[in-house]
């Protein structure tokens, strides 16, 4: 566990932790089976978008119809919903946000999350009894700065990425400042609090309106002006050329600060992630929350805790500004990653009394094949796939994408 050394003086004892709230688990739901299976594997909230006005428009995203059945769904589990409407907007669609406000004003979600002063003063008008949680895109990187946001009715603030623990600490716990809410695991934006105009300059995309390209993520090389065609990889001592592409976040180790920072909410970046990705990583956060709540004084890593991070595709982990370190705030110059992104077999629909689990199948499965399985309540299970049933009854070799299978496992 890395030492906390810098705000390691501000905090309680253990002895005195469980005074502080616990934190609520925030997950990302880019379309209603995320939705699901977030809550199914623990988040306390999710957020989500409708085909508009958010940052993730090629996540899938929700239409009117679907954010109010999502809302039902999510209630009924006592889960929250926060939705992002963060674009900075410009003139021509103020009306347009003007009805998506004013449709969401009948749906009910529990909050929305705004970056642009104007979609947040009309949002106090139309929708005077929702919270507003501001998004990451203000960039609000002090107390006065949060003390504003109070002001105009602004319930909770994502704070700057940018913030060291110790500034987060400050704001979180003071009684004029909002709520704070951080990101603790996922993909980083190498600009300043995600307001890059690098996808709008080289593919004509905005990433401050939801259609960024990604362009940090690509690999770079160098033209001489005489000499045109005769491209030099641009290199970090033998590395590579990925001079813009951060790092994942991941903060498992790192709960005890988090909580007794007081930070309110800790956030897992991912509206387009996949299933594996969203039940692997909601799961560990939520054991890794209870479990030190629960017992504060005893707080370890559970070592599946990190070989299941590991296992979900993802760059090098690091633990970004938290601790103001350089080396983690470093491009990942390589581009590497690990973990596995096509591994996810499919979604147990129904477990029969004979012991067979009734699964829908989203890659090819064989008999003979080790799989994992991941419930919300147990470690993972390995096991190899005795026998796979087919709709009929009857047993075959393999199982097809887009069928459901009966799986005999251990």
């Amino acid at each position: 566990m890395r030492k906390f050394d810098s705000c390691r003086g501000h905090h309680k004892k253990d002895s005195m932790i469980k005074s502080i709230k616990k934190p609520e688990l925030l997950a990302p739901a880019g379309n209603f089976e995320k939705l699901e299976t977030a809550i199914r594997y623990g988040a306390d909230a999710v957020y989500l978008a409708g085909k508009e006005f958010s940052l993730r428009n090629f996540s899938g995203n929700f239409s009117d119809q679907e954010l109010e059945r999502a809302v039902h769904y999510a209630h009924d589990k006592n889960v929250k919903v926060y939705v992002a409407c963060n674009v900075y907007s410009r003139n021509p669609e103020q009306e347009k946000i003007r009805a998506f406000l004013t449709r969401l004003n009948q749906i009910k979600p529990d909050a929305l999350i705004i970056a642009d002063p104007g979609i947040l003063f009309l949002t106090r008008k139309i929708m005077p009894e929702t919270e507003i949680h501001l998004s990451t895109q203000s960039n609000t990187t002090n107390i006065n700065a949060a003390r504003f946001w109070k002001t105009l009715g602004v319930k909770r603030v994502n704070l700057a990425r940018e913030l060291p623990l110790c500034d987060i600490e400050t704001i979180a716990k003071s009684t004029s400042s909002p709520e704070v809410e951080t990101f603790v695991h996922g993909a980083m934006c190498i600009s300043y609090s995600g307001r890059c105009l690098l996808s709008s300059a080289l593919s004509g995309r905005d990433s401050n309106r939801g259609l960024c390209s990604h362009p940090c993520r690509w690999r770079y090389s160098v033209v001489e002006e005489c000499r045109p065609g005769e491209y030099h990889p641009l290199a970090q001592d033998s590395r590579g050329s990925y001079i813009f592409s951060s790092k994942d976040l991941c903060m498992i180790h790192h709960i005890p600060e988090l909580v007794q920072a007081g930070i309110a909410s800790l956030k897992i970046e991912g509206r387009m992630k996949g299933l594996a990705y969203l039940s692997s990583v909601v799961k560990t956060y939520r054991e890794a929350i209870d479990h030190y709540m629960e017992n504060p004084g005893e707080y370890g890593v559970n070592p599946w805790w990190e070989q299941e991070l590991a296992s979900v595709y993802h760059r090098p982990y690091c633990t970004g500004f938290y601790f103001g370190e350089l080396a983690e705030i470093l491009p990942d110059f390589t581009n590497t990653h690990t973990g596995t992104i096509h591994s996810f077999i499919g979604k147990v629909v129904e477990t029969e009394k004979t012991g067979i689990a009734r699964v829908e199948i989203r890659n090819r499965l064989s008999k003979g094949d080790t799989i994992e399985v991941l419930t919300p309540d147990n470690p993972p299970i390995s096991s190899p796939v005795h026998k796979i049933i087919d709709s009929h009854g009857l047993e075959i070799p393999r199982a097809q994408p887009n069928t459901i299978a009966g799986l005999v496992i251990d």
